[in-house]
C-alpha cells in the first residue's frame, strides 16, 4: 500500500492514460535516496493494464559500457527490428552488438529507439521504465532521451527515476518526491511496525518523513521504544548512512561478495570472483583461512536483505547499501577486486576492471581503454566513448599520446552533444600538446570547429586560418562565409588553389577567386559542379550548394541543398544533421515551399537546442522570423529575429545575423512599410563582417529593390539593380534570370522585363510576386482587364503560401481592378499541418512509409499514424489518391489557368 502519494500517482497516471489514447509522454521522478521513486514506478507499471512493460535500471558497474542499459531495455523487443526502415535498423543492431558495422549517428539511433519502442507499443501500448537513471551509462541516456522527447503520436509512457540533482538532459515533465506528508508518514508507521503516535510524529521530524529512514530504524527499534514506553536512543539506528551498522556486521567473506556485487551484476561472475578472492585472502599470511563461498556469502546477504537475486543478476536491495559497501572497505580492497574481475572478463569490461586497478599510470590499461572507447564510438555511444578516452588520458604516461587521448576525447563528446565537456578536455590537450607542429594542428582544427558550431566564428577564422591542409584550409574558408570576411575568403581561396585540383579545391578555389575577380574562378565553380553526380556526403553537396550561390543561382543552391538534407539524414554524419538542416530549410523557403521550411527549421532547432550548437539555434530561429514576417506575424518575427541576433552577432555569425536583420526588414516590406524597409535594407548592405553578409545583401537585393522603389527612391533602386547585376553576373538558370528581369521592371517601369520575367519564373512563389507587381502597375494604368488575370494568380498562390499581407495586398488590388473578390477556395492541402504536409510530398515522390520515417527522424507507425489523420482531412482513402492530389496542389497556377 502507498501512503501519501496520491499526487504523485496522479501524475503518472495521466501520463499513462494519454499514452493510452496515442498521446506520449514522458515524466521523471526526481528525489533524495529512499525517498520511495522506485516504488512509485512500479506502483505506476502495474496500473498499466495491458499495457507491455519494458524496464532497466541504471547500475553503477555498469555505467561506463555504452549501450547496457539500451540493451537490457530492448533486448525483449529485438524481434520487432526488421519492421523499422534500414538506416534505423542497423543503427540499433550496431549498438546492440547484433551486427558488424557502425551506428554511426546519434540521431538515427534515437529515431531506430523510438521506432522500436513504437513497434512494441502495439497494439496496447507501453510503458517503459528507467530507474536510477543517474548511474545508465551516457550512450544509452541519450538515446533514450531522445525517444522521450518524440513521444507525440505513440502509445507510449515513459517514466524515469533520478536521484537528486543528477542532470536530465532536455527532461520532459519532472516531478519532485519528497519526504511524504506527516499525517500519511504517521499512518505508515502505525500500520507496518505500531509505532504509537507520539514517537511516529518525533521519527518524522527526525528523518525528514523520507520511507526508507522511517523503515530502516523502526525495524530496529524494540517494542517499548516503538510504543513510547522507552526514549529513542540517540543517535538512532543507522543514521545517516542507514545500512552501514548492518555491513559492518558481515562476515569477511559476505563483505567481499558484496564488494564485488558493486562493482559487478552477473551473479556467475561475482561467485567466481569472490570465490577466487578468498581463497587468496585465506593464502596471505596473517588472514583468517576460515574463507567462506561464494554461495553462503550470497546466502547471508539474503537474510540480511542486503541484496536479491532477479534471474542471473545480483541486485542491492537499495542503492545506498552500495554507497555503504564502498564505505566499508579500503581503495587496495576495491583495486583488487577490480584486478580480479580484469582476470575473468574480456573486453570493454576486462578494459574499465583494469582501469579500477591502476596505480598511477599505466600505458598498457590505457591502450586497453582506448580500445574500449574505438568500440563505443564505432556504436554510436559518443559519450561513453569521451569517457573511456579521457580516462585514458590520466593513465597515460607519455605526453604526446595523453594529448592525442585527451583531443580525440574532445570530439567524441563534441559529437555526443556535450560541448562544454569537450571545451574542457580540448584544453588540457592544447597545453599538453607542446611543440609538435601535426598534433597543434590537428587540436586548432577541432577547436575551430567547435568555435564555429557554439563560439566564435571569426575566432574560427583565425585559428582554422593557420593550417595549411585543404581539409583546414575549407574549414577556414567555410567559418569566413558565415561571418561574411570577403577578404578572408578570398585569400584562403588563394592558398586552396595552390593544392591539387577536386571537386573541394575547385569549390574553395573558385569561390575565392570569384569573389576577387579573378576570371579563372567561375570556371572552377563550374569544373566542380559538373562532378555533383560523383558526390556522395552531405558536406559535399553543401559545397556544391555553395558554389552555385557563388554564381548567382539559388534555385540551383537550393537543390544541392535538398540533396544534402536527403543524405544527411540518413547517412549518420556524426552529429552534424542539425548544421544540414539550417540549409535545407533556406532552401525550402527560397524555393517557396514556405511550410515546409518551417517544419524543418522547427525540427532543426529542436536538434540544435539538445546538441548544444548555439549558432545552428540561431539560423533556425532567423529562418523562421522570415517564415513569420511572410505570414505578417509581427510579434513571432520580432521575438524570433531579436534571438537570433543575440547569439548571432556577439558570435559573429554574419550571415545569420543578416538573415535575421532581413527579417525585420521582410516584414516592412510585406506590411507595406516600404520607408522603414529601405532603411533596414540599406543598413544591412552596408554591414559589415559579422553582422551582415554579402550574401543575404545579394539574395535580398530583388526585395530591396522593391523597397527602394516603394519609398521613392530612384537612385537607390538603381544603385541595388547595379550591384544585383554585378553579383549575379555569372549566373545561368532561368529563375536568376527572372529575378534580375523583375528588378529591371522595376527600377524601368518595363512590362517587357516584367513579362519576361513570368516567362522565366520557376519558383511559383516569386512569380506571383512578378505577377503582383505587374498587375498593380496594369491596374493603375487604367487596364484593369490585363491585370486581373495576374492579380488573381498572385493572390491563389499566396493564399497557398499563406503569406497573408500579400494575399491581402492581392485581394485589394483585384477589388479595385473590378473582381468581386471572393476568396479562392482554400488548397485542399491547407488542411493539413506542416508535418502532414512533409508526409504528404514524400508519399508523392513514391517514398514508402519506412522511407519517409528514415528521412523525417519519425518511426514508421508514426508516419501511418499521420497518413491516418491525413486521409479523412482530404476525403481520401489511399496513397494513390493522396499523391494524385499532392501533385495536383504543386503544379504551379499559370495566368493562362486563370483566364
Amino acid at each position: 500500500m502507498l501512503y501519501g502519494r496520491s499526487t504523485e500517482i496522479g501524475e503518472l497516471d495521466e501520463v499513462i492514460a494519454r499514452a493510452r489514447a496515442g498521446i506520449g509522454g514522458a515524466v521523471v521522478l526526481r528525489g533524495e535516496a529512499g525517498v520511495g521513486k522506485t516504488v512509485l514506478l512500479e506502483a505506476a507499471a502495474a496500473r498499466g493494464g495491458a499495457m507491455r512493460l519494458l524496464r532497466t535500471t541504471g547500475v553503477k558497474a555498469e555505467s561506463d559500457l555504452a549501450f547496457a542499459a539500451l540493451h537490457q531495455v530492448l533486448w525483449p523487443v529485438t524481434g520487432s527490428l526488421d519492421a523499422l526502415p534500414e538506416p534505423q535498423r542497423d543503427a540499433v543492431r550496431a549498438a546492440l552488438g547484433l551486427a558488424a558495422g557502425t551506428a554511426g549517428d546519434r540521431y538515427l539511433l534515437g529515431a531506430g529507439v523510438l521506432s522500436l519502442l513504437a513497434e512494441a507499443a502495439a497494439p496496447d501500448g507501453l510503458i517503459c521504465v528507467v530507474d536510477d537513471f543517474q548511474w545508465v551509462d551516457r550512450a544509452s541516456a541519450d538515446a533514450l532521451l531522445f525517444a522521450a522527447r518524440r513521444l507525440r503520436t505513440e502509445k507510449i509512457a515513459m517514466l524515469f527515476a533520478v536521484r537528486g540533482d543528477a542532470p536530465v538532459k532536455g527532461a520532459p515533465v519532472t516531478v519532485d518526491v519528497r519526504g511524504l506528508p506527516a499525517a500519511a508518514a504517521v499512518e505508515m508507521l502505525a500500520s507496518r511496525w505500531a509505532v504509537s503516535p507520539g514517537v511516529a510524529r518525533e521519527l518524522v521530524t527526525l528523518t525528514g518523513a523520507n520511507p526508507l529512514a522511517l523503515g530502516e530504524i523502526a525495524a530496529r527499534l524494540t517494542p517499548a521504544q516503538l510504543a513510547g514506553r522507552e526514549p529513542l536512543p540517540d543517535p538512532l539506528p543507522g543514521g545517516v548512512r542507514l545500512f552501514g551498522d548492518r555491513v559492518a556486521a558481515l562476515s569477511a567473506a559476505a563483505r567481499l561478495f558484496a564488494l564485488v556485487a558493486a562493482l559487478e551484476a552477473g551473479l556467475d561472475l561475482v561467485l567466481r570472483a569472490a570465490d577466487r578472492m578468498s581463497a587468496r585472502r585465506a593464502a596471505r599470511p596473517g588472514d583468517d583461512p576460515r574463507a567462506g563461498t561464494g554461495r553462503a556469502a550470497l546466502a547471508e546477504l539474503e537474510e540480511a536483505g542486503l541484496v536479491e537475486l532477479s534471474g542471473t543478476r545480483v541486485h542491492f536491495r537499495h542503492p545506498l547499501i552500495r554507497s555503504a559497501v564502498y564505505e566499508a572497505v579500503s581503495p587496495a580492497e576495491i583495486r583488487r577486486a577490480h584486478a580480479v574481475l580484469a582476470e575473468l572478463t574480456d573486453g570493454d569490461r576486462r578494459a574499465w576492471h583494469l582501469a579500477g586497478a591502476a596505480l598511477g599510470q599505466d600505458e598498457r590499461v590505457a591502450a586497453e581503454l582506448v580500445a574500449a572507447a574505438e568500440r563505443a564510438r564505432d556504436r554510436g555511444g559518443y559519450g561513453t566513448a569521451a569517457t573511456a578516452l579521457a580516462r585514458a588520458a590520466e593513465l597515460t604516461p607519455e605526453p604526446y599520446a595523453r594529448a592525442t587521448r585527451l583531443k580525440d576525447a574532445a570530439v567524441a563528446a563534441w559529437l555526443g552533444g556535450r560541448p562544454g565537456q569537450a571545451e574542457s578536455l580540448l584544453a588540457e590537450a592544447r597545453d599538453l600538446a607542446g611543440a609538435d607542429a601535426g598534433l597543434v594542428m590537428e587540436i586548432a582544427q577541432v577547436r575551430g570547429r567547435f568555435e564555429l558550431n557554439s563560439g566564435n566564428a571569426a575566432e574560427a577564422v583565425r585559428i582554422l586560418a593557420a593550417g595549411d591542409s585543404l581539409d583546414m584550409l575549407a574549414d577556414a574558408a567555410e567559418a569566413a562565409s558565415y561571418v561574411g570576411d570577403t577578404a578572408a575568403i578570398i585569400e584562403l581561396g588563394r592558398r586552396a588553389a595552390a593544392h591539387p585540383a577536386g571537386f573541394l579545391r575547385d569549390t574553395v578555389a573558385g569561390i575565392g577567386l570569384t569573389l576577387g575577380g579573378d576570371a579563372a574562378g567561375p570556371s572552377l565553380l563550374r569544373r566542380a559542379l559538373a562532378r555533383v553526380d560523383e558526390l556522395r556526403e552531405a558536406a559535399e553537396y553543401l559545397w556544391a550548394a555553395a558554389a552555385a550561390s557563388q554564381l548567382g543561382e539559388s534555385d540551383l543552391a537550393a537543390e544541392m541543398a535538398d540533396r544534402a538534407g536527403r543524405v544527411g539524414r540518413v547517412s549518420g554524419m556524426t552529429g552534424q544533421l542539425p548544421v544540414v538542416l539550417e540549409f535545407v530549410a533556406t532552401a525550402e523557403r527560397l524555393a517557396g515551399r514556405l511550410t515546409s521550411s518551417q517544419a524543418v527549421s522547427e525540427e532543426g532547432l529542436e536538434l540544435a537546442r539538445e546538441a548544444g550548437y548555439e549558432n545552428t539555434v540561431a539560423a533556425h530561429l532567423a529562418n523562421l522570423a522570415v517564415l513569420a514576417a511572410l505570414r505578417g506575424d509581427e510579434e513571432t518575427c520580432e521575438r524570433q529575429a531579436r534571438e537570433a541576433l543575440a547569439i548571432a552577432v556577439p558570435h559573429r555569425v554574419g550571415l545569420r545575423a543578416g538573415v535575421a536583420a532581413y527579417a525585420l526588414a521582410l516584414l516592412d516590406l510585406c506590411l507595406g512599410r516600404h520607408a522603414a524597409a529601405h532603411d533596414r535594407f540599406t543598413a544591412l548592405a552596408a554591414a559589415g563582417p559579422g553582422v551582415g553578409h554579402p550574401v543575404v545583401t545579394w539574395r535580398t537585393a530583388p526585395d530591396r529593390v522593391e523597397a527602394a522603389v516603394g519609398a521613392g527612391d530612384d537612385a537607390g533602386a538603381r544603385a541595388a539593380l547595379a550591384a544585383y547585376q554585378r553579383a549575379s553576373a555569372h549566373a545561368a538558370t532561368p529563375e536568376s534570370h527572372a529575378l534580375l528581369a523583375r528588378c529591371r521592371g522595376l527600377v524601368e517601369s518595363s512590362e517587357d522585363a516584367f513579362a519576361e520575367a513570368l516567362r522565366l519564373h520557376t519558383n511559383s512563389f516569386e512569380a506571383a510576386r512578378t505577377a503582383l507587381l505587374l498587375g498593380e502597375r496594369l491596374r493603375r494604368a487604367q487596364r484593369p482587364g490585363e491585370a486581373r488575370a495576374h492579380l488573381r494568380m498572385a493572390w491563389e498562390t499566396f493564399e497557398r503560401a499563406g503569406a497573408r499581407p500579400w494575399a491581402r495586398r492581392a485581394q485589394g488590388e483585384l477589388r479595385a481592378a473590378g473582381e468581386s473578390g471572393q476568396a479562392p477556395p482554400p488548397a485542399v492541402l491547407d488542411a493539413l499541418t506542416p508535418q502532414e504536409l512533409r508526409i504528404a510530398g514524400l508519399v508523392a515522390d513514391g517514398l514508402s512509409s519506412r522511407q519517409i520515417a528514415a528521412q523525417l527522424i519519425l518511426s514508421p507507425r508514426t508516419v501511418e499514424y499521420h497518413l491516418y489523420k491525413i486521409y479523412p482531412k482530404l476525403g481520401i482513402g489511399s496513397r494513390t489518391e493522396l499523391a494524385r492530389l499532392v501533385v495536383l496542389q504543386k503544379a504551379p497556377v499559370t495566368e493562362e489557368d486563370m483566364l
